[in-house]
């Protein structure tokens, strides 16, 4: 079997022969059912082959879909003017790096469907240009966006400015202005427009760059689309029952016993209340291509702004965990309030794991081993601020306490703990005088159980 590790477009999946986990049903309810749309959901979580399944579709790819759930459900097959954009793959610290990026975006366009010369601002020419490709195919065009917050994620905590005019302005505002004109386009646009769909990890609320786009459907906790990203426990057994029957081989247990291995470490993501969960399927794929339980979402990398955020915080994990949240607190994120709790459910680091219909309230905590070692970890490096690697720590505590070996223990732990300076404070008050020892044995043993 080939598994499309990395592998984000839809016609390479379908033409080299690898494996598809056929989402197409939900393709054709977004694309019959409504017209514009937010999904968020963490990295490595197939939303890139999701703009490129919907992408292949509206192109009218009919032969590319031959087989699968939407065959026997579309009957047209239009192809209708599509506009792709990926905000991936580029550093948008720089404050040119933005407006290149829409720059080219544009002229690639621009380049098939004609220019118009006169002077316009981001949303006239992005209008004029949807237009001008209604009017020269005779069909409503399409536009997909993929991770369209990364040019506010990655500026967010870095207190960079730009000069506007001879005025300061903060290079994340800067972004968030031009962000919030290129997307209003989708207002005034609105007789030009068939589909569009947004995708990206968090969404920001009221005086950010959706204020002006109250007719978006938000699908990120519809219970109809919880599983539009990421493979279920009936997908597993219908894709790749062989796979994991190699895998139990290999690691000398039984098929049941590799299963619930497998759910430990990488399932556990419900995006709505009383929802099927989800595998990570970045991870789930890997394990099973290499027949090993590794890490592999969480060695791909912290998002820089957790990282930032968390140097600047009083964390306290169990408080998160032991908490009841409405919807609103976990799922928007004010880009002006800096919150840590709507970044750490949207990255994917918590998940919902209870719901209270009567108080209408969601309980969170980490979805799956992987998930809570890597978090954790996260979170004790940065609360140690480079002084000792928490993951060897831990793991030369688990490995005496399996010897047996108490010395080793408490010698290690005498290391570890000298480490740290006893007067560092990170508040002025009393109570937290001891914090850096308290809440850093708290972390290591979290880390270990």
């Amino acid at each position: 079997m080939k598994f499309p590790i990395g592998i984000q477009t839809f016609e390479e999946v379908i033409g080299e022969g690898y494996v598809y986990v056929d989402k197409t049903d939900m393709v054709y309810s977004l694309a019959t059912e409504g017209k514009i749309y937010f999904l968020g959901r963490p990295r490595r979580f197939g939303k890139s082959l999701l703009l490129s399944t919907l992408e292949s579709y509206f192109l009218g790819k009919r032969e590319l879909f031959k087989g699968l759930k939407i065959d026997s459900l579309e009957k047209e097959w239009k192809t209708y003017p599509v506009f792709h954009m990926d905000f991936n793959g580029l550093d948008y610290t720089d404050s040119n790096t933005l407006h290149k990026k829409l720059n080219t975006f544009f002229s690639d366009y621009e380049a098939v469907y004609g220019t118009d010369e006169r002077d316009m601002t981001i949303g006239d020419r992005f209008a004029k240009l949807l237009h001008r490709a209604h009017e020269k195919t005779g069909q409503k065009c399409v536009v997909l966006i993929d991770e369209y917050d990364k040019p506010m994620l990655d500026v967010m905590e870095t207190k960079r400015t730009v000069s506007i005019d001879g005025d300061a302005m903060s290079l994340e505002e800067y972004n968030r202005e031009i962000l919030r004109a290129f997307y209003s386009t989708f207002k005034a646009a609105d007789r030009d427009l068939k589909f569009v769909f947004l995708t990206g990890i968090t969404k920001f609320s009221q005086v950010s760059i959706f204020s002006g786009l109250n007719q978006i459907r938000d699908i990120s906790m519809l219970r109809k689309y919880g599983t539009i990203c990421g493979i279920t426990e009936q997908e597993i057994d219908t894709y790749f029952r062989e796979q994991v029957a190699e895998m139990a081989q290999q690691n000398n247990c039984t098929y049941d016993e590799m299963r619930e291995a497998l759910r430990k470490q990488y399932d556990g993501y419900h995006f709505s209340e009383n929802s099927v969960g989800v595998y990570n399927p970045y991870s789930l794929l890997n394990a099973l291509s290499d027949g090993s339980l590794y890490d592999y979402w969480f060695a791909t990398g912290t998002p820089t702004v957790l990282d930032r955020m968390l140097s600047n915080s009083d964390l306290d994990i169990d408080e998160i965990i032991a908490g009841s949240y409405a919807r609103d607190q976990f799922m928007d994120y004010r880009a002006n309030s800096h919150q840590l709790l709507p970044l750490f459910y949207q990255s994917g680091y918590l998940t919902i794991k209870e719901f209270d219909p009567d108080m209408r309230t969601f309980k969170l905590d980490f979805p799956n081993d992987e998930v809570k070692k890597g978090f954790l970890t996260m979170v004790a490096n940065s609360f140690m601020r480079g002084r000792n690697d928490s993951g060897s720590v831990v793991r030369n505590l688990v490995m005496s306490l399996k010897r047996c070996d108490l010395d080793a223990f408490r010698e290690c732990f005498d290391t570890f703990l000298a480490s740290i300076p006893y007067d560092v404070r990170r508040k002025s008050n009393e109570r937290e005088r001891e914090r850096d020892f308290t809440y850093t044995l708290y972390l290591i043993f979290r880390i270990a159980s």
